[in-house]
């Protein structure tokens, strides 16, 4: 089954499921839906930056400081953020930590997120229809990034949302 056809939960404005659609109808219809937002860190405290594919059906070719995607349905957030770990990064057997919920809207762009975040060390492999690179890098130098390049808003809204609540320069090392 390709991405168009993933069937994902759709929520209303208070994030309570009400149904399913394909992704294809839900990016057509701009239905509310959800969406995991996973921070993964190294030990020294810096962030995996990636940079998407132009085929991606939202943010294409944008940078990207969080992986993660829609929650499909049946799943819970959790569920789905190992699943997109394993995915996009090849992460397995990695902890992660839930930080927060939000809710982002954007043009037709409307869904309930959860954060989490990780730690990891080991080997990356890169989901190539979806990642054309990445690295980790140090919070400022993506900030400066993101005033000068097209970030993905809604990873980028994670983000600062996570560093309100988090000290700028040093991530503790969970």
């Amino acid at each position: 089954m390709g991405a168009a056809n993933e069937i994902v939960a759709i929520v209303d404005r208070n994030n309570n499921l009400i149904g399913s659609a394909s992704r294809q109808q839900m990016r057509a219809a701009g239905l509310p839906h959800r969406a995991t937002f996973i921070l993964v860190f190294n030990s020294e405290g810096h962030l995996f930056v990636q940079k998407r594919t132009t085929t991606k059906d939202i943010y294409p070719g944008y940078y990207d400081p969080a992986a993660g995607g829609v929650v499909l349905a049946g799943e819970t957030y959790e569920q789905a953020a190992y699943r997109e770990l394993r995915e996009e990064m090849g992460i397995a057997n990695t902890l992660i930590e839930e930080q927060f919920d939000f809710f982002f809207e954007e043009a037709s762009l409307l869904v309930w997120g959860r954060v989490f975040s990780c730690t990891y060390e080991g080997p990356l492999k890169l989901q190539a229809d979806e990642i054309e690179g990445g690295s980790f890098m140090p919070i400022p130098d993506i900030l400066a990034l993101a005033a000068s390049e097209r970030f993905a808003n809604d990873s980028l809204e994670a983000l600062r949302r996570y560093l309100g609540r988090e000290p700028l320069l040093e991530h503790p090392i969970r």
